[in-house]
């Protein structure tokens, strides 16, 4: 299994050149463990977790004794009837006067023990529990989608600041250009014509600044939603994550640990199961029934027995309910087809992906060598009048151009470097090793899956504290 390397200050040559940086920076690895941290997303799920962790617990409820009471109180009256006529009250309009009343009351208890349903009950424990693996994997999902989200608001405030600076480095060149030419016509080396043509060069530079300006606003604020708080001195990164060393071996790897391949194959198991417990549904259901009761005369009655009961005709629903289940068993088992089918075709994509923006990088530093040399050779050619300033702006332009072109190379490789990682299915807070208390969802669930009474037993109270703990009380 791959391992990344933990994110760290390292400078990347060419590649998104800021200012020197403060003793302490903002780091990538920042980054992703405050977004982690942030995330809603996350905590829905979490809580998505818990309601399936209790679905456990309640399934389990069902093979425990069953035990109710009953109280009544009733005052009844009987009133006088002869056939012909009704006794009215003389003081209240309509009310019949009372022959004869008495009281009644009454207090039961009863209990009720499932024995046996030829397993229909286990197996409804057993496809919850397998509900709450699926759970858990849909769960690593999301973590990895906050991640990958937090990697590229990064990236993208680095590219954006990038640009800005290459924007307002390339708006002083072109100044610089447009105050010689001015000098130059002032003493009748160029025409008007010249010192035009700088100034729209000028002019197209403040505009693409100020392009450049408005995409590191609307970069920053994606940062904000994904990490949760604004962007301060970021760090370049060159710390790229380990992934595979072939095509095939990334792909092995996706079909083993990614989550959403995980997450159909437990449902599988699921609808497997559900398969069996519609084939027994046709099994009789044994009961132990128990009662007590007090009644009005303090009179005491019990009993005690067994009762046994189940179908005999239903009108085809139960076949129908066990042909349903087999289909949906064959549904999911489509599904986990189109799943793997289609995260290795996401490996696929993000390891061309890399390679592309690898051999754009190599391209493009060829570029900007070949475009320097070009536009400083042009700038001595013209100083000695054997070039115009439209000629030494197109060498400018293509100089920025290839420049441009470098910084979305290498942002290219890094963002493709960490989309093949979530691919893998390896985007996540363990896997990258961010050093942080992540999210146990074992421990709430080992808190319920037994079914704990709160405030009755030591269980019930620790399962206070841990929802205290939680937050959710």
């Amino acid at each position: 299994m791959t391992i990344l390397r933990r994110f760290g200050a390292l400078a990347l040559t060419g590649l998104l050149c800021l200012p020197a940086l403060p003793s302490r920076a903002e780091t990538l690895t920042d980054a992703l463990i405050l977004a982690y941290r942030h995330s809603g997303l996350l905590e829905k799920n979490r809580a998505v977790l818990r309601a399936a962790d209790e679905d456990v617990a309640q399934a389990i409820a069902t093979l425990r004794p069953i035990i109710s009471y009953t109280a009544s109180a009733a005052r009844q009256y009987q009133f006088p009837n002869d056939g012909t006529s009704e006794s009215i009250s003389p003081l209240i309009p309509g009310q019949r006067n009372s022959d004869d009343s008495f009281n009644s009351a009454s207090f039961s208890i009863s209990a009720d023990l499932l024995l046996w349903d030829g397993r229909q009950t286990a197996l409804a424990v057993d496809a919850a529990r397998e509900l709450v693996l699926v759970t858990r994997e849909a769960l690593t999902a999301v973590e990895q989608q906050i991640l990958w989200d937090a990697a590229q608001a990064y990236l993208g405030v680095l590219d954006a600041q990038a640009f800005v600076e290459l924007r307002q480095s390339n708006l002083q060149l072109l100044s610089r250009e447009l105050q010689a030419a001015r000098d130059r016509f002032e003493v009748g080396e160029v025409t008007r014509t010249d010192v035009a043509v700088a100034e729209a060069a000028l002019a197209s530079a403040r505009s693409l600044l100020a392009t450049s300006q408005g995409d590191l606003d609307l970069a920053r604020a994606q940062y904000v939603e994904a990490v949760g708080q604004p962007p301060g001195n970021l760090a370049p990164t060159s710390a790229l994550p380990q992934t595979a060393a072939t095509l095939e071996a990334a792909q092995a790897i996706a079909r083993q640990t990614h989550p959403t391949i995980r997450r159909d194959m437990r449902s599988i198991t699921v609808a497997e199961l559900n398969v069996e417990r519609a084939e027994r549904a046709v099994k009789p259901t044994i009961r132990a029934r128990s009662s007590f009761t007090i009644g009005q005369d303090f009179e005491e009655t019990g009993s005690i027995g067994l009762e046994m009961s189940g179908p005999i005709y239903r009108g085809g629903e139960i076949t129908s309910i066990y042909r349903q289940a087999i289909a949906n068993r064959d549904e999911t088992r489509a599904d986990l087809h189109i799943t793997v089918d289609d995260v290795l075709l996401q490996v696929a994509q993000a390891w061309a992906q890399l390679a592309v923006s690898r051999a754009r990088i190599d391209a493009s530093q060829l570029e900007v060598r070949a475009a320097q040399v070009a536009f400083r050779g042009l700038q001595e050619e013209a100083t000695l009048g054997a070039r115009t300033t439209l000629d030494v702006l197109d060498a400018e332009q293509n100089l920025s151009d290839a420049r441009a072109n470098l910084i979305s190379a290498q942002t290219s490789e890094v963002l493709a470097s960490f989309q093949l990682l979530v691919a893998m299915g390896l985007m996540t807070v363990e896997h990258l090793n961010l050093g942080i208390v992540t999210y146990d969802p074992s421990v709430y669930y080992n808190a319920v899956r037994n079914a704990p009474s709160r405030k009755v037993s030591p269980r019930g109270e620790k399962m206070d504290s841990l929802l205290r703990a939680l937050g959710k009380n």
